[in-house]
């Protein structure tokens, strides 16, 4: 829904990396089953900035706007199962009777004892069930949730028949054989989520890994819709060291006016993950992309 802007591309060559000096291979991946907000001008622009910054992926970038057919196949498997049932409740309306977890807010259960009637669109959501989930984070360790009072029901289709980000996703982390994902910490929920429905699906689980996000001294993230500026394709190698200054990898100076090719290869060599913060956000200049700590 937008090109990269620097916590995006800091998430990406963290990914990279990981894959990179593991012998494993990157994937590209691109959500774009929600029509109204995804644009082919978007995937360009984020397949020009990856590029422009060294980040090749291996195949070809897999859209799963493609692959519907995989996800509706895995819904009905779902249904077939009674592990999810229809919901009337608006987005308003979820706010207003949900609650608040550990990770963010939880569906009340108000359809979950069924429907009067089913008139009119109706999401789905999967019916979880009662107990703790597990999940072994490469980077923040051991956490665990309550199911109940942390996830809840959550939605798998949409009402309008776009099929849900959770589902789409954790049927594509198996058909592509992904082995570890890395993401902003601010994903936690939606990586439990996954794993519950691998779970329902009878899929392996696979591994995750949760690295600070970026945010402004006001403790605001990163995004698109707080208005982060795209990163930029002509300071590409700028852009590099002072994401790797931001993970704790402290590139050398005299690396400020390399090329991308360069300066990626060096970072290849001294990748230490054990380097990264350990805390879930970390903090730059106000009104900046950059902490501005090498030269263009």
């Amino acid at each position: 829904s937008g090109p990269l802007h620097i916590g995006s591309l800091t998430t990406a060559l963290a990914s990279w990396l990981f894959a990179r000096t593991t012998g494993g291979q990157w994937i590209t991946l691109i959500y774009d089953l929600d029509a109204a907000r995804c644009r082919s001008s978007y995937v360009t622009r984020i397949l020009i900035q990856l590029e422009t910054h060294g980040l090749w992926w291996d195949g070809t970038p897999y859209h799963q706007s493609g692959h519907v057919d995989l996800y509706r196949d895995a819904l009905s498997q779902l249904k077939a199962k009674r592990l999810v049932y229809p919901c009337l409740c608006s987005r308003i309306k979820s706010r207003q009777e949900g609650f608040i977890g550990r990770d963010g807010l939880v569906y009340s259960g108000l359809c979950r004892k069924g429907l009067k009637e089913e008139s009119g669109r109706v999401a789905y959501r999967l019916r979880t069930q009662a107990g703790c989930i597990f999940l072994n984070d490469q980077h923040l360790g051991r956490l665990e949730r309550d199911v109940e009072k942390d996830i809840g029901d959550f939605i798998v289709q949409r009402a309008d028949g776009v099929i849900g980000y959770y589902l789409a996703c954790a049927v594509d982390e198996h058909e592509l054989g992904i082995t570890e994902i890395v993401r902003g910490a601010d994903l936690l929920l939606p990586s439990l989520r996954h794993l519950l429905i691998l779970s329902a699906l009878e899929l392996p689980p696979i591994a995750y890994r949760h690295i600070p996000i970026i945010v402004d001294v006001n403790g605001d993230k990163l995004s698109k819709q707080n208005g982060a500026q795209p990163a930029g394709e002509d300071h590409a190698a700028r852009n590099l060291l002072n994401i790797l200054y931001l993970l704790g990898q402290n590139p050398p100076p005299d690396l400020g006016r390399a090329q991308p090719k360069l300066v990626l290869e060096w970072a290849i060599e001294h990748w230490d993950p054990g380097r990264i913060p350990r805390s879930s956000e970390i903090s730059i200049s106000s009104g900046q992309s950059l902490p501005g700590a090498y030269p263009v």
